[in-house]
């Protein structure tokens, strides 16, 4: 930073040319799109359906709104557009709203520049100051977005008419930057109106004052499809000035979903305890959110999120974990029984239609097992089970729950060869027996939900038998 023009003067030395934003970013996204890199971080599913819409409205210079269902990346997509900005930008020392020392619209700035000339001190803002975000909600004002008389420069002595009485709001605090409104129909219709200029005329007026500042923004919002009809809407004339809107999605494949959660779930590290997540285990809670997104039973309005994939991946590994600390056991493997955790982590997530009270939990238990089953038949399918369905003909039984050690599954597979088999099979020669005793209840609650085998199950508890 010490290297970088500290005046007026030693700028224009420095060759430095002023572009607007829109510009700028157009520039950094052409750049990424020649190298063929993605314009935004961390976000999966996207390569073929949104991503290229907003390659599209960012080279175009539109300002975008993101229309989707809760937990689809809209707010990350948008907080990752920063990453377009040039990472240094000159501004007039002190500019409330980063001025551009070729062109200040602040008075304050105009007046250091008539002031100074060629002397002027210049600043240098990082990208990420130039992001704005604003939850929209029905009490935000005028005075939040666009600004307001500041009573405490009147009462410094200066008059009402005097410009440098304004307090300037967050629109115009990230000039020649990107703002963004998160769930933009929240926000009143009255407000609304005090965006149109923002988008059409790219400049704001605070109350009565004669005082034109023409910004340089970039205008970027979410929104949910419902809150056009149920909490609120985009008023009309706002709609038709943005000149992107992205239809967002929940991910297509399961393996897509399972990616995400991998990247989103928290990291379980417990000193001294393995925690190993097997593959079929991902897939059952990834699967679960993907039958919840095509049930009748779920209020498909408000979504399921791909947060409750991540909530519940977390809340099947505390669980594990959890059961394999009170056995004693170093190494630790989510198993079928542990899916009985996943009620809580649920719940709060997605909203049960049914007409009859208290079937909420009975309604996430099918769906569950429908995920258990659907991923057993990918995986294993029902044609191989009848050398494990011959080996319960003797009437002996095999116990499962958070109560049943590691070492009661491997004795229990080597007392049944046909089982080991396809077990050992499932989870792979390098598995640790915390793993192959995990296969070993997908095997078994697989075949019970093919019909092959029957349980009886009081809790997290249950006995498979022959039928």
């Amino acid at each position: 930073m010490s290297n970088r023009p500290a005046t007026l003067g030693q700028l224009r030395a420095s060759g430095w040319r002023s572009v607007p934003v829109k510009q700028e970013i157009q520039r950094n996204a052409l750049a990424k799109v020649r190298a063929g890199e993605p314009l935004v971080d961390g976000v999966m599913g996207y390569e073929d359906t949104v991503l290229p819409q907003l390659e599209n409205a960012v080279l175009a210079g539109h300002d975008i709104v993101f229309l989707g269902e809760r937990g689809q990346a809209k707010t990350r997509m948008i907080r990752s557009l920063t990453g377009l900005l040039d990472e240094w930008l000159p501004i007039v020392a002190g500019s409330e709203i980063l001025d551009d020392p070729y062109a200040p619209v602040s008075r304050p700035a105009r007046d250091l520049l008539e002031h100074k000339g060629e002397d002027t001190p210049i600043e240098w803002v990082h990208r990420d100051d130039r992001f704005g975000e604003k939850l929209a909600t029905p009490d935000t004002s005028i005075a939040d977005l666009i600004g307001e008389v500041d009573p405490i420069k009147v009462a410094e002595g200066r008059y009402l008419a005097d410009e440098l009485t304004l307090h300037y709001g967050l629109v115009p605090r990230t000039n020649r930057g990107i703002f963004a409104i998160n769930e933009l129909p929240d926000l009143s219709e009255r407000i609304q109106v005090g965006l149109l200029n923002v988008l059409e005329e790219r400049d704001i007026q605070i109350r009565g004052y004669k005082v034109r500042l023409p910004l340089d923004v970039l205008l970027v919002a979410s929104a949910n499809p419902e809150d056009y009809t149920n909490r609120g809407r985009i008023i009309t004339p706002l709609k038709d000035r943005f000149g992107a809107q992205i239809r967002t999605h929940y991910p297509l494949e399961v393996d897509t979903e399972v990616a995400i959660a991998k990247q989103e779930a928290r990291p379980f590290e417990v000193e001294g305890v393995d925690v190993r997540i097997p593959e079929w285990m991902d897939e059952i809670v990834a699967t679960f959110s993907h039958l919840a997104r095509g049930s009748s039973n779920i209020s498909q309005r408000s979504g399921v999120s791909v947060r409750l994939t991540v909530s519940n991946r977390e809340t099947m590994v505390a669980n594990a974990v959890r059961r394999s600390l009170r056995l004693g056991e170093d190494v630790v493997a989510p198993r079928i029984s542990d899916l009985d955790a996943l009620a809580s982590s649920t719940m709060g997530k997605v909203e049960v239609e049914s007409f009859e009270e208290g079937r909420e939990g009975d309604i996430i238990g099918k769906l569950l097992s429908q995920a258990v089953l659907t991923v057993f038949r990918d995986r294993i399918g029902t044609g191989v089970a009848g050398p494990v369905v011959d080996s319960f003909d003797d009437g002996e039984v095999i116990h499962t729950g958070e109560d049943v050690r590691v070492a009661d599954y491997a004795a229990r597979l080597d007392e049944r060869p046909g089982l080991a088999e396809i077990v050992d099979e499932l989870a792979g020669e390098s598995a640790t027996p915390a793993e192959r005793a995990s296969a070993a209840e997908l095997v078994l609650e697989g075949l019970h939900l093919s019909k092959r085998l029957n349980k009886d199950a009081v809790g997290a508890r249950a006995t498979y038998r022959g039928r």
